[in-house]
This record gives structure tokens, C-alpha cells and sequence, in this order.
């Protein structure tokens, strides 16, 4: 990650966080202009903690301290009262910034050190490695989630199935619900979603990526031949690829592995898809696995470490039905 892209963000940040105080001070002025009574109890309570603190300082008469500290207290008392008797909240008094870890800061400051807010590293990720994939969020989330797209018919010759598309993917929002929730468990299950294109599987995990990063986890998102063949450039020193790539691919919070099957097939790659896989088993980091093969198929094309893994570690979801993306341009 260059200099120069940390930079414009780190402008972008202070225009947020400036305008977001800006509006609060506006709102603030106006509430002053409107009730005279509350711009005296704020000037009041500025002025008393300003006398508060410079006792603490001098340290002469600790009783004095002592009134200050309950004059303070029945200011601040009085103050709120005065705003619930308007229906507003303190709260509603503060800045509205984007992040309400950082301030939109871009940093957290924690024993008097300052580390990188997750809103940050995830700006910095989409801009590096996940591009255009996770730019859908604003409407691949579960407020455009639709249980209607997907057919009510139960044909079992059809789909294979006992149960309806619509049941299927209730059962799967169930699993995919509590995979979120359960998310910082290290014993719960990854998820592999396979099925024929069309059937909402990249939809749900950018719905996952959403909530997930609005809670402030670091997630990846690439296709398994991208990434494939990104981790080989980076090993082998090609294409400029950063070598804090390898570092996100291992240790995002999550990282979501779209289009598996799709990649060249060869025995270095199987390798590194299995390191990956492995190792985020090992250091209980969550994994989404998007596959239009059924798993006999993968059984039939990758190392039998591989599907095992799968298998063994993973919540499988069998997305069928047919393709809603034609419903969805209807619409």
C-alpha cells in the first residue's frame, strides 16, 4: 500500500469527522438561540469545570474541590432535565461520525499507543485487493434480502429435494445467521456454498461481508483463481504484489473464497489452496467457500486433504432452485 493512498484517506477521514462536528455545533447553535436557559447552564458547566480542575491542580483546599465536584454534578443534572423536557437526548448533541470507534480518527489510541481502526484496514484492503467485489454492498445486504425470489414448488425431481428452494434457503439463512452471531466462537463451522450460478450465493456472502464489517471485522474477499494467483506472484516476487497480501489471505478476520473450481488446475496451486485452508482452520479464522461444483465433483478434482478439510470443518449449504437473477433485472 503506497504512501500517497494512506494520505488521501487519511484526508477523507478529516473532512468526515470535520463535517460531522461541524453539524453538531450547528445543531448545538441553534438550541441556543432557541432556549437562552440551556446556553447558560452549558456556559455554567464549562466554567465549573474549568474552576474543578484547576483546584485539582493546586491541590489547596479539598473541601472546595468537594463543592465544585457536587455543583458540577447538579449542573449536569439540571442540564439533562432540561433536554429530556424537549425530547432530545444528549446523544443527539454529539457528533454523528461514520465510526463510532475512531471518530473517523482512522486510529484508536490505547496506552498511549495509536493502532489502525478496522474501518481503516478494511478501506485499505478494498482499495489493494478486494476492488469491485465489495463495492456491492450497499445493496447486497440483508435489507435487499428477498425469501420471494426463490419458488414455494416442492419437486423432487426437479431439484433434488424434499423440501421447497424457498424452504432450502430459509434453512440456509438459519445456518448463515448463526454463523454471524456465533462468529467470535473458535468452534463454530466455516460455510461452503455450492450450487448452479444464479442462485444467490455471492449475494449472501456480501450480505455476510456487510454485517460483518459494519461490526467491525477485517474482511478479504477474492476469487479462488485471483487469489491463487496472487499468492504465487507474491511468493515469487511477481507483479508488485505487496507482501502484506500473504498477511490478510491468513489473518482477515474473514475471508470469503468466491468461484472455486474455476482456477487452473496444478499441483503447486492444491498446495497453496490447502495452506490457506489449513491454516485459517488452525488459527480459528473464519472462512466462506463459493463453489458451483457439488461436492462429489470436488471430490473428483482437488487432493483429498483439501475436501476433507471442507468436510470436516465447514457448514455445507446446497443453494438450488431457479436462477433468481432474472427475477431480479424484472423487478
Amino acid at each position: 500500500m503506497s504512501d500517497t493512498v494512506l494520505k488521501d484517506l487519511l484526508k477523507e477521514y478529516e473532512i468526515k469527522r470535520l463535517h460531522a462536528e461541524q453539524l453538531a455545533d450547528e445543531k448545538k447553535d441553534q438550541l441556543f438561540k432557541k432556549y437562552p436557559e440551556f446556553e447558560k447552564i452549558n456556559s455554567e458547566i464549562t466554567k465549573c469545570g474549568l474552576n474543578l480542575s484547576k483546584e485539582k491542580l493546586q491541590a489547596h483546599d479539598n473541601s472546595k474541590t468537594d463543592t465544585l465536584k457536587q455543583e458540577l454534578e447538579l449542573l449536569k443534572e439540571k442540564k439533562h432535565n432540561f433536554l429530556r423536557s424537549i425530547n432530545i437526548s444528549e446523544n443527539d448533541l454529539l457528533p454523528k461520525y461514520e465510526c463510532s470507534i475512531c471518530h473517523d480518527t482512522g486510529y484508536i489510541a490505547e496506552n498511549n499507543n495509536f493502532t489502525m481502526c478496522s474501518c481503516l484496514k478494511q478501506k485499505l484492503i478494498n482499495i489493494s485487493y478486494n476492488k469491485s467485489n465489495i463495492n456491492k454492498l450497499d445493496f447486497e445486504n440483508f435489507d435487499n434480502f428477498n425469501i420471494n425470489m426463490y419458488s414455494d414448488e416442492i419437486n423432487e425431481e426437479k431439484y433434488h429435494s424434499s423440501v421447497s428452494p424457498r424452504q432450502n434457503i430459509l434453512i440456509i439463512k438459519k445456518i448463515v445467521d448463526n454463523f454471524i452471531n456465533e462468529f467470535n466462537n473458535p468452534k463454530g463451522k466455516n460455510l461452503l456454498f455450492t450450487g448452479s450460478p444464479g442462485l444467490g450465493k455471492t449475494f449472501l456472502s456480501n450480505c455476510i461481508a456487510k454485517e460483518l464489517i459494519d461490526n467491525g471485522k477485517i474482511v478479504l474477499y477474492q476469487t479462488a483463481p485471483i487469489m491463487l494467483d496472487n499468492i504465487l506472484d507474491c511468493k515469487f516476487g511477481k507483479n508488485n504484489i505487496s507482501k502484506d497480501f500473504l498477511e490478510n489471505i491468513y489473518n482477515s478476520d474473514l475471508l470469503i473464497i468466491d468461484d472455486l473450481g474455476t482456477e487452473s488446475i496444478n499441483n503447486i496451486k492444491f498446495t497453496e489452496l490447502f495452506n490457506v485452508i489449513n491454516t485459517r482452520i488452525l488459527s480459528n479464522k473464519k472462512t466462506i467457500i463459493s463453489t458451483n461444483l457439488s461436492i462429489q465433483n470436488l471430490f473428483s478434482i482437488y487432493d483429498e486433504r483439501i475436501v476433507s478439510r471442507i468436510v470436516g470443518y465447514y457448514n455445507i449449504c446446497k443453494f438450488f432452485g431457479d436462477d433468481i437473477r432474472f427475477k431480479i433485472r424484472n423487478i
